[in-house]
C-alpha cells in the first residue's frame, strides 16, 4: 500500500522572554523560535491509508491514546474538515521527549500539514495554525517551517527572513532526565537563581540570546547550571543557553566540527550518558 512520510523538524528558541501572567492561567511570552536542519534531529511521521485512524510508535513513554498531540490535531483536523480521516500514522522518534525541541508540537503540526495535502482539504496555513493553538501552544509555529516571532502564549505567529542566523552551528546536549514545561513556567516569575549563573541576555553577531525559563528550571535542576557553567567555559563555544523549557542546553559554535571535541569533553567530564547532537539553524 503507497506510503507518505513527512519530516517533523525540531525547534529552538534564541530567545524567551516570560512577560507575565495572563488571566487565561497561561503566561505572556515574546520568543524567536527557529527551526533546526539535522537529518539525524527530525521525527519521521509516515501516512498509510487504511480503514480507520490508527498510530503506531515503539518508543516507550510515547503516549499512543487520546493524549497525544499527533491524535489530537487528527481531531481537530476532522472536526474542521466534517469527516473522518483513515490513516494509520506511524511515529518514528529521533527528537528527545522533555527535552525542549518541540518535538510533540512539531509531530502534531506535521500531522495538519499532511492531513490538509492527502485529504485535499484546502486550509490555510492561518486556519491550521488556529486548529494547533487549541490544543498545543508551539503547534503554530512548526505550521510555517522558518523562523517566527511567537508571542501571546504562542497562538501569535509573525514569520520573519533571519538569513544572519541560518547554518548557524549549534552542539545539542541532553541528560537523561527531561523537563515538564508545565512545572518550567510554574515558578519562572519569582525563581530564586543559582549563585554564579549567568542569566542576562549574550551577545551573538546577530542577535542576543536569552531564556527567562533558565531560572527556574536550574534551581530545580542544578546539573543543567553546571552545565551552562561548564560550555561557556569551553574555548570553542561563543556562548551557551537552556534550549525552551529543558533539558537540553545549547551551545553556539563558529564550526559545526568543532562539536564533537566539546561533547567528547562534555561525556567525560559531565556525565558518560550525555545525548549529543550536532545541528544548524534552518
Amino acid at each position: 500500500m503507497p506510503q507518505e512520510s513527512r519530516i517533523a523538524p525540531a525547534k529552538i528558541n534564541l530567545s524567551l522572554r516570560v512577560l507575565g501572567k495572563r488571566a487565561d492561567g497561561f503566561h505572556e511570552i515574546e520568543s524567536l523560535m527557529v527551526p533546526l536542519a539535522s537529518a539525524d534531529l527530525g521525527d519521521v511521521l509516515h501516512f498509510e491509508s487504511s480503514e480507520s485512524y490508527d498510530l503506531h510508535c515503539d518508543v516507550q513513554g510515547v503516549p499512543r491514546d487520546e493524549s497525544n498531540l499527533i491524535t489530537m490535531a487528527v481531531r481537530k483536523f476532522e472536526q474542521a474538515l466534517g469527516r473522518p480521516c483513515c490513516w494509520r500514522i506511524t511515529l518514528e522518534k529521533k527528537i528527545p521527549h522533555g527535552a525542549g525541541l518541540g518535538g510533540g508540537s512539531s509531530d502534531a503540526a506535521t500531522t495538519l500539514l499532511a492531513l490538509n495535502e492527502l485529504e485535499d482539504a484546502g486550509f490555510s496555513n492561518a486556519q491550521l495554525a488556529e486548529m494547533g493553538a487549541s490544543f498545543g501552544s508551539d503547534v503554530p509555529f512548526f505550521i510555517y517551517q522558518q523562523a517566527c516571532m511567537v508571542k501571546g502564549r504562542g497562538e501569535v505567529i509573525e514569520p520573519i527572513l533571519r538569513p544572519d542566523i541560518s547554518n548557524q552551528a549549534l552542539l545539542l546536549l541532553k541528560p537523561s532526565f527531561g523537563v515538564s514545561t508545565p512545572d518550567a513556567y510554574r515558578h519562572c516569575l519569582d525563581a530564586d537563581e543559582v549563585v554564579g549563573v549567568r542569566y542576562s541576555p549574550q551577545k551573538m553577531p546577530w542577535g542576543d540570546i536569552v531564556n527567562d525559563l533558565e531560572k527556574p528550571v536550574f534551581y530545580k535542576h542544578r546539573f543543567l547550571a553546571e552545565m551552562k557553567l561548564w560550555l561557556i567555559d569551553q574555548v570553542e563555544v561563543d556562548a551557551a543557553m537552556m534550549s525552551g523549557s529543558g533539558s537540553t542546553m545549547m551551545a553556539f559554535v563558529s564550526d559545526s566540527k568543532l562539536c564533537s571535541d566539546v561533547l567528547l569533553r562534555a561525556r567525560q567530564e559531565l556525565d558518560p550518558t550525555l545525548w549529543g547532537c550536532s545541528v544548524s539553524i534552518a
